[in-house]
């Protein structure tokens, strides 16, 4: 098709089909393909105008709504459109189970090379809010403000304090919150609780480019099934007075709240909410979780799956479609704190978690000791080197059953040959990256294995995020 448009033409499209970020793909009356930017919803009708022409399609701007689709709801976030974190809170939960499970099929199609892949229904989420188990807020200097807040000269906020989240593709502006509605509402509660403190007290925040200011994140960390809050307050530098008056001022103002509280502090030039020093100003330091009849034991650091509701759903199918029987040996590769080892060993004669973080590695056997399981082991080993691992391993049977659960960037191109080389009879791979897995896939799949099934998990509702679970069986 010729392009005959040009830079800075206004253009009208319907959406076809969401893609990356805030970005959707549409197609004009002529044909023409479009990626444009903005909270759309497949079906609306808008106008948009070009801002760069490709040969085969153009990238432009939604400019207006001409006639919404029928898959759009109002969102219920004031700051929706402004915040980042979700993404698709304008559209009906249905239409998101339906554009999540095209996602997942599209991605095995396009970049797997698989004819026809059975992506079964999602399984959709008990709740679509407050379902977060971890939250991070951040703290900075330099508030980001709101359209309508733009040339006031009376701002009803602080312009030189704010805690929320970062403002997208702005590493200084934060953009300050009242609710976060995928979030508790006692972690809201203490968002509230600590901005008032800390701006009763003078508490300067952190400015990212002169690397100055005491407080830098507000973590949270909250325990579904024991009701247990973690408040991990992350600063540039440790005062006991200040940690002293916020513990009383939370336990005053949630007495009937069982909370833990951490400072973790950094001297990094960065952003990030972790702490070279920990210091636990009150309870144990960590949350208890459980999972199924298993217990475990996060720390402020650890990784956990941050929604605890459907990350029983998520192993539930781990183990449905590992089908493991009372003699069989099964391999995690990528076990981190060792969740999924521990919950598939209970139907298993051995579990061998395998992860290359140490600390990782320790949190996973001391989960082990916590549950009383004796049959599931933990190593530290790099699955890129085939060798060191088999050598490491060489006391233990191979694996009728691996599973793995790689980063979202998917797995090494070494780890996976390590992992096809063992050599078992079914893979079940577990990514929160269609794209990664249908990559990963069509590799495994060359080396002799099939798709045998593909159920999508919704953890992450009001996003574009899904994550799978696909089975290969050995061809």
């Amino acid at each position: 098709m010729e392009n005959c448009y040009k830079k800075g033409d206004i253009i009208e499209l319907t959406v076809i089909d969401p893609a990356e970020k805030d970005q959707c793909f549409g197609r004009t009356e002529s044909g023409m393909g479009v990626m444009v930017t903005g909270m759309l919803a497949p079906g609306d009708r808008v106008s948009a105008r070009i801002f760069k022409v490709r040969q085969r399609y153009l990238e432009a701007a939604a400019i207006e709504v001409i006639e919404p689709s029928t898959d759009r709801v109002d969102p219920v976030c004031s700051v929706f459109g402004t915040c980042g974190g979700c993404k698709w809170m304008h559209v009906s939960y249905e239409a998101q189970l339906r554009y999540k499970r095209k996602k997942v099929a599209d991605s095995l199609v396009h970049i797997g090379g698989f004819e026809n892949p059975d992506v079964l229904p999602v399984l959709e989420a008990p709740g679509q809010f407050n379902y977060r188990n971890k939250v991070e807020f951040s703290c900075s200097n330099m508030r980001y403000l709101l359209r309508d807040e733009m040339g006031s000269d009376e701002l009803i906020k602080p312009k030189h304090f704010a805690l929320g989240f970062h403002a997208p593709g702005n590493f200084e502006k934060v953009l300050d919150l009242d609710t976060c509605y995928l979030a508790k509402p006692c972690m809201n509660q203490v968002l509230n609780l600590v901005r008032d403190f800390a701006l009763a007290r003078g508490l300067a925040p952190y400015a990212a480019k002169a690397h100055e200011g005491y407080l830098r994140n507000l973590m949270m960390r909250y325990s579904e099934r024991h009701d247990q809050l973690m408040v991990n307050i992350v600063t540039s530098w440790y005062e006991r007075t200040i940690m002293e008056e916020l513990k009383a001022m939370l336990e005053a103002a949630m007495p009937e709240q069982t909370m833990t509280i951490i400072n973790n502090v950094t001297t990094r030039n960065n952003t990030v909410a972790t702490g070279e020093q920990e210091y636990i100003v009150s309870g144990s330091g960590y949350v208890t979780e459980r999972l199924g009849t298993l217990d475990f034991r996060i720390s402020a650091n650890s990784f956990f799956q941050t929604n605890t509701r459907q990350a029983e759903a998520l192993y539930d199918q781990i183990l449905k479609v590992a089908g493991l029987g009372p003699d069989d040996t099964v391999y995690d590769l990528y076990c981190g704190t060792g969740t999924i080892t521990l919950y598939l060993a209970r139907h298993c004669r051995q579990a061998l978690g395998i992860e290359v973080v140490e600390s990782a590695v320790r949190d996973a056997q001391g989960n082990a000791e916590l549950n009383g399981v004796t049959n599931a082991v933990f190593f530290r080993a790099d699955l890129k080197d085939f060798h060191a691992m088999r050598d490491a391993l060489s006391l233990y049977d191979t694996p009728r059953v691996i599973v793995t659960d790689p980063p979202r960037a998917g797995m090494h191109p070494k780890g996976l040959d390590t992992m096809l080389k063992l050599e078992p009879e079914r893979i079940v791979y577990v990514s929160c990256n269609p794209a990664n897995l249908a990559r990963d896939g069509k590799e495994i799949c060359a080396r002799g294995y099939r798709l045998t099934s593909v159920q999508p998990v919704d953890m992450f509702p009001q996003t574009n995020h899904i994550e799978t679970v696909a089975c290969f069986e050995k061809a």
